[in-house]
């Protein structure tokens, strides 16, 4: 019971360290969603999703956390506190004593949360060091929080809430008192109540000033409707079925005050719901039906794209002109007679294994575009379609004979083994051609024998050429007749066969006894006519398939069929099996012309790119589950309505909307400020308690400063500057000392001055330096890195201010330099941004440190220690690198290494593997699954390199070539 705890826990809140949720769960009393609660509160910035992206803490527990030598010294020294906490979960390198101390605290949060008392809705979340973390940006849409597998409802209502009808009509959504009174049902007033629960989260999401919003008021009416929101994650399709259902009655409430029990004055009909018709033929007798349908449903298993899948629904067993013959025992054409204006598809992509007793998930690859024309499915277009679906069977027709055509001269044989006939006719050449040890002379009559030396040129010289039929002198191939049949004939006919081979192979091989010049003359020129003759029956048979192809792909790109085009507006997309996973959702923001991904509380700029990657599938375990198109007529109405900013759109919905939903968001914001005070009074109790740092001089500068600092952001950022100062300590005693003539002359504030530019001078100098692996002087000093990057000047002053007010240098100098400090105020320095530089500078320094870790470990043959500090340093150096070049280290070096690393561990896991031995081939197999693999995928990104691809294919080569071996367990 435990363990499957555990993996519900590891599956709902992403985060993979065993012992930590252990502790979780116990403080929670084995309670799971109070587990999750804490955990998706502490963690809610964590991106669950990007696992494979992870610093070497998404190893933990594998084989790379266990060997870890204890004696190789980590990047971040015992008392440098920055590098220990920016990366929080790269447990390998912390010590068990400072483990075991983070799970004590987590321990204790867990307890104070049970203890406090129940939160009210949209509260701030976790104790997030950073107020920006929970404040909305400007007019940036809002994301939901996950309050324990409900990702699904994220999803859903995201993609809803961005169709600005749909938006309109919940918003809007009111009932008369009288009807509010008479509702006595149980299903009606928890329609009405879920209605209004689903205004309240829609107001929020317009008008709130937070990051994201919490719907669990929504969600707490939905449990009863399943089974239980805590067991497993809602199929997106079950949801908004029952959603729809909800929403339709809802409003079937206010129209029957007009119109009782009529549905097609129903709003949430009118927008999704539409009609089509269905004629057939079952057991010989003919039908026809007209149904409703809400959301479309489509089977993804054997069709490469959505038009594919949708020709597959609409057309069932045979139908055509003579479907009314009693030979035709079953088939049935839909037609949509009415198409809402926002057409749902949902794509089946699971499927019961019968051996299994379990369902799977469909990972194949179906491509969807961003318009479809619905004109070919529509009953109006019904004369047009049979007629192209006529030719289009026609022409399959014609392809498959012509193939078979092809097949029969690229596979030519009368037993099991067949070969390209062109392959044939070489064959049968270079048998003639090989020169016995006698041969017949015409004119003469008599034997003459001939060296080997004196053999034809070689035929596959000649044949490698463009109009040759192979490259490999060893085992021809079917892709060499087809690099034949794409030749030209022209030239193909001037290129006499000449036999192939070297002396020694040709020595080799078998040959004829006796061969005169006559018969090997009359051989060879037969054999040329004929090679040219099917090179053109190829040539022939390739362009005329060619052409049917291109004539099928055209098929309905007839202007008649693109009246009716519909714009990709959502796509709701799992990741995961078929009975676990995540959900999250890619949806077209109209007035920023771009795709949006909509990752529960996350809401980030994606592209199609993007979206095509994680939602076509084939690639990976993500892919779409769900498509939601709208017409051209809606899509163009979007467009229309918005002024170009979304803010002023939201604005607008604001003010309209009734004075109970603007009181509700003003109340909210009021809170989201009181808590903000609440949590900065908070903070600034716990700066004077700090812990001096053994590594900078922060409480120093606190203390100096201490009720007049000027924000808590200042604060949090001088442990990480003075860090910095503390590198370049040596440097800054020199420049001090440098200065005794002018602090003797004129005083401590001229010292500090000189002292000052004659630093700044140097670092400048340095800086125009480029950085090699050898000599990187960024290494040296904070500023080299600020200046080689064009860092504010602000930020650099500061910088080099601080780096006079340590005491330990000298205590007049620093009483000066901090009251400098002081002096600046927050309009004269970003501290937002300073802390930012700082930060990247730590990173920068991490980067470093763990790749000549990691190329040292790799020195010592240590690959699986080495691989992790490899893969962290590339990671995140190439985070650095997305701000500018100069902002990391050298990719490519990084890349080397990594890719020698893991092909050298490869070899490792292979030879464990092949031995035979159990326990070395689990170990073999533990460093496959929980390294190589996860490596590979890290490597595979969009922009692989070749290296990067060759090395992917030359692992996995070596794990195929095990396969079907019988000397092999």
């Amino acid at each position: 019971d435990c363990q499957m705890l555990l993996n519900q826990l590891k599956e709902i809140t992403g985060i993979q360290d065993s012992a930590f949720l252990q502790a979780a769960l116990k403080a929670a009393n084995g309670d799971l969603m109070e587990a999750v609660t804490f955990l998706t509160e502490e963690h809610a910035q964590e991106p669950a999703q990007d696992a494979a992206a992870a610093e070497p803490s998404a190893w933990e527990g594998s084989a790379v956390g266990k060997q870890l030598p204890q004696n190789v010294a980590p990047a971040p020294t015992p008392n440098n506190k920055d590098d220990v906490c920016v990366v929080d979960a790269f447990r390998p390198l912390e010590s068990p004593k400072a483990q075991a101390a983070e799970r004590d605290a987590a321990e204790r949060s867990v307890a104070e949360n049970k203890n406090r008392s129940k939160r009210k809705r949209c509260e701030v979340w976790g104790e997030n060091p950073k107020q920006n973390d929970w404040r909305r940006v400007g007019d940036w849409p809002v994301g939901m929080k996950n309050i324990g597998n409900t990702c699904w409802f994220s999803a859903v209502i995201q993609s809803l809430f961005q169709l600005p009808e749909f938006r309109r009509l919940v918003l809007g959504y009111s009932l008369p008192q009288n009807v509010l009174e008479s509702c006595r049902s149980r299903t009606g007033k928890r329609n009405i109540a879920f209605m209004q629960e689903l205004q309240c989260l829609f107001a929020l999401m317009l008008g709130t000033r937070r990051k994201f919003v919490d719907p669990s008021a929504a969600l707490e009416l939905l449990r009863d409707a399943f089974r239980s929101a805590e067991e497993q994650q809602q199929d997106v399709s079950e949801f908004t079925h029952k959603l729809l259902d909800w929403l339709e009655d809802a409003f079937q409430l206010a129209v029957n005050v007009k119109s009782p029990g009529d549905k097609s004055e129903n709003p949430m009909v009118q927008l999704f719901y539409g009609t089509f018709l269905t004629e057939g033929v079952h057991e010989g007798n003919t039908f026809s039906k007209i149904e409703t349908f809400g959301q479309y449903p489509l089977q993804v298993n054997g069709y490469r794209n959505l038009n594919e899948c949708l020709e597959g629904a609409m057309v069932e067993g045979e139908m055509d002109e003579a479907t009314a013959s009693q030979s035709v025992k079953y088939g049935q054409e839909r037609w949509f007679t009415k198409l809402p204006p926002v057409l749902t598809f949902e794509l089946s992509r699971f499927e019961f294994n019968q051996s299994l007793g379990q369902p799977e998930k469909i990972h194949t690859k179906l491509e969807f575009p961003q318009t479809i024309y619905m004109d070919r499915y529509l009953y109006c277009s019904k004369e047009l379609i049979q007629m192209k679906r006529e030719e289009m069977k026609r022409l399959k027709e014609k392809m498959v004979i012509l193939q078979q055509k092809l097949e029969r001269y690229m596979k030519y044989g009368s037993g099991p083994a067949r070969f390209p006939l062109p392959d044939m006719l070489q064959y049968v050449l270079e048998f003639i051609a090989t020169k016995p040890a006698v041969v017949v002379s015409s004119a003469q009559g008599s034997q003459t024998t001939l060296l080997q030396s004196q053999a034809e040129p070689r035929v596959l010289d000649v044949l490698s050429q463009p109009s040759g039929v192979l490259e490999k002198k060893d085992t021809p191939t079917e892709d060499g007749a087809f690099f034949l049949a794409n030749s030209s004939p022209q030239q193909k006919s001037t290129t006499p066969l000449q036999p192939s081979g070297s002396p020694a192979e040709i020595s080799e091989r078998p040959a004829p006894h006796v061969v005169s010049e006559e018969e090997l003359n009359l051989v060879r020129t037969c054999l040329q006519r004929w090679r040219n003759e099917i090179e053109q029956d190829v040539q022939d048979l390739k362009e005329s398939i060619a052409r049917i192809s291109l004539s099928i792909e055209q098929m309905y790109c007839d202007p008649l069929l693109q009246q009716v085009p519909y714009r990709l507006h959502a796509v709701l997309v799992h990741e995961g099996q078929a009975n676990a996973g995540h959900y999250w959702a890619f949806i077209y923001d109209q007035p920023r012309k771009s795709w949006l991904k909509y990752n529960d509380i996350s809401v980030t700029e994606s592209s199609w790119e993007e979206l095509e990657r994680d939602s076509f599938g084939g690639l990976k375990n993500a892919s779409a589950y769900c498509l939601m198109y709208i017409s051209d007529k809606v899509s163009r109405f979007v467009a229309d309505g918005d002024d170009g900013s979304e803010v002023g759109q939201f604005q607008k919905e604001v003010e309209a909307l009734p004075p109970e939903l603007r009181h509700y968001i003003q109340e909210d914001n009021w809170r989201l400020e009181q808590e903000a005070e609440e949590w900065e009074e908070e903070q600034s109790c716990k700066i004077p308690q700090m812990e001096p740092s053994p590594a900078s001089e922060s409480q120093d500068l606190s203390s100096e400063s201490g009720p007049d600092q000027s924000s808590v952001c200042e604060q949090s950022v001088r442990s990480l500057s003075s860090e910095h100062a503390m590198i370049a300590k040596e440097q800054t005693a020199k420049a001090i000392a440098n200065t005794a003539d002018a602090y003797e002359k004129n005083g401590v504030e001229a010292a500090l001055c000189e002292a000052f530019h004659e630093e700044y001078s140097r670092l400048y100098l340095l800086a125009k330096e480029t950085p090699t692996p050898q000599n990187d002087a960024r290494l040296q000093h904070v500023l080299i890195y600020f200046l080689q990057n064009n860092a504010p000047q602000q930020v650099v002053e500061r910088t080099l201010l601080e780096q006079f007010a340590d005491k330990n240098l000298s205590i007049s100098i620093m009483k000066v330099a901090r009251a400098k400090l002081r002096e600046i105020g927050p309009d004269d320095v970003d501290m937002e941004e300073y802390k930012r530089w700082h930060e990247d500078y730590s990173l920068f320094r991490k980067v470093s440190v763990y790749l000549l870790t990691g190329l040292e470990l790799y020195q010592k043959r240590k690959y699986q220690e080495s691989l992790t500090y490899l893969v962290y340093a590339y990671q995140s150096n190439t985070k650095l690198l997305l701000k500018g070049a100069n902002r990391g280290v050298n990719e490519s070096l990084i890349a080397l290494y990594r890719r020698k690393c893991l092909l050298k561990l490869n070899e490792v896991a292979a030879s464990l593997f092949v031995s035979c031995e159990e326990a070395r081939v689990a170990e073999g197999i533990s460093i496959l699954n929980e390294l190589i693999i996860p490596c590979m995928h890290l490597m595979n990104s969009f922009e692989i390199s070749k290296e990067d691809l060759d090395a992917i294919e030359v692992m996995r080569n070596r794990w195929c070539s095990y396969l079907g071996r019988e000397d092999m367990d």
